[in-house]
């Protein structure tokens, strides 16, 4: 039963990447499932409302019941009452775009965002995602939240991203990603500068609950041309200010109680 769930959820996440569907025979292939274990998982997939087949291509997708889950999940949890209005005041005193990411175990997950430009060059990512501890502004500054031992442990675990596959300035070794964690630790927030993507910087800053824990990141991020790194210290006190704000806020929602802390 294990293995069943297990394979369901690859071929959800496999999904969630393909938002133009997938052959069954990419999908078997891609996962390396057997063809006729694909078959099955998907059909059970689709009698459960979570995908659904193209009757014109044949191909595969996600349905919104996924989506629809998580908003009333999010809702639920009283996270957007909280945090979105010190998201909106951030945004509009920056003119970048402001994101939230809350801890998920040993993860972190954006689930809250506000768009500050308003013409010109605009940087929009996806929300829902997994932050790659090791190349953003939200992984640094949850790291530096941590001693050097338990920020390193963490590294470990979840990896180093690949320049080919981030920004082009991404550190390629957990000492060159210590280096920044330590300068984002004393500073008191995280500064990347085409790290995570190209033509792109970010700043963030960790927001710690009553006992000093990290319960999540609240983020900056816009074109390099646009938010240099002068203009990411100038914006350090407000930044600070807002994440000091939601950490305050924080007990109004459950989603921030109890994080879980997992390292091994």
């Amino acid at each position: 039963m294990s293995g069943a769930l297990e394979r369901a959820f690859t071929v959800l996440e496999y999904l969630a990447e393909r938002p133009d569907g997938s052959a069954i025979s990419t999908l078997a292939t891609d996962l390396q499932l057997p063809l006729s274990a694909s078959h099955r998982l998907l059909a059970e997939l689709q009698r459960c409302g979570y995908v659904r087949q193209d009757p014109h291509s044949g191909l595969y997708v996600l349905t919104v019941k996924l989506v629809a889950m998580g908003l009333s999940f999010l809702s639920k949890s009283g996270i957007v009452d909280v945090a979105q209005p010190l998201l909106d005041q951030l945004a509009a005193a920056s003119g970048e775009l402001v994101r939230m990411a809350v801890v998920d175990g040993d993860a972190l997950v954006f689930v809250a965002r506000a768009q500050g430009a308003r013409s010109g060059l605009r940087y929009d990512a996806d929300m829902g995602m997994s932050v790659p501890l090791s190349c953003s502004a939200a992984g640094h500054a949850w790291l530096s939240s941590f001693g050097d031992d338990e920020a390193m442990t963490h590294l470990a675990k979840a990896g180093i991203a690949r320049p080919e596959d981030y920004g082009p300035r991404a550190p390629t070794t957990i000492k060159a990603v210590m280096t920044v964690v330590r300068a984002a630790r004393q500073r008191g927030f995280s500064m990347i500068n085409e790290m995570f993507a190209p033509g792109m910087t970010a700043m963030a800053a960790p927001v710690l609950d009553r006992d000093g824990r990290a319960i999540g990141v609240v983020t900056i991020a816009g074109p390099a041309v646009r938010l240099t790194p002068a203009r990411m210290e100038s914006l350090g006190d407000v930044l600070l200010d807002i994440a000091a704000q939601v950490a305050k806020a924080s007990a109004a929602s459950s989603l921030f109680k109890n994080p879980r802390r997992e390292v091994a």
